[in-house]
């Protein structure tokens, strides 16, 4: 092989090896973008968590104070909430998602109407926002 050749073929062993080097970096850098989406998902997750907890709790106490009827159905709400709280806690967002499909599945016109009703509402705050 002359030197022209050998040069050919060592700049293209030398692109070859950049292109690898460029696919790895961008492959560790995605990665590492899902971990940091996953762990702001779960950071999240807990928060609203500990938000119905606190909102469960108040309105426990708030239920002691109003007449039997009323405190019934606070804590009728505020055990509804607490469900909430710990189903939040305890699955994390693939879970999640595994279950709303089984609900969808289940429930298909029910689901179509409250993506309608979401769409709706996403789309008056969308046009509000501007």
């Amino acid at each position: 092989m002359d030197a022209q050749g050998r040069d050919s073929a060592s700049d293209m062993t030398s692109m070859k090896d950049q292109v690898g080097e460029k696919a790895a970096h961008l492959k560790d850098t995605v990665a590492d973008l899902g971990r940091k989406a996953g762990d702001k998902l779960d950071e999240q997750r807990v928060r609203a968590a500990q938000s119905f907890d606190q909102t469960a709790s108040a309105l426990h106490e708030g239920g002691e104070r109003l007449a039997q009827k009323t405190s019934s159905a606070a804590h009728a709400t505020a055990d509804k909430i607490q469900v909430a709280a710990d189903y939040l806690r305890d699955h994390d967002a693939k879970a999640m998602v595994e279950d709303l499909g089984g609900i969808i599945k289940r429930h298909p016109g029910q689901a179509l109407a409250a993506a309608v009703f979401v769409g709706f509402l996403a789309g008056r705050a969308i046009r509000n926002g501007n």
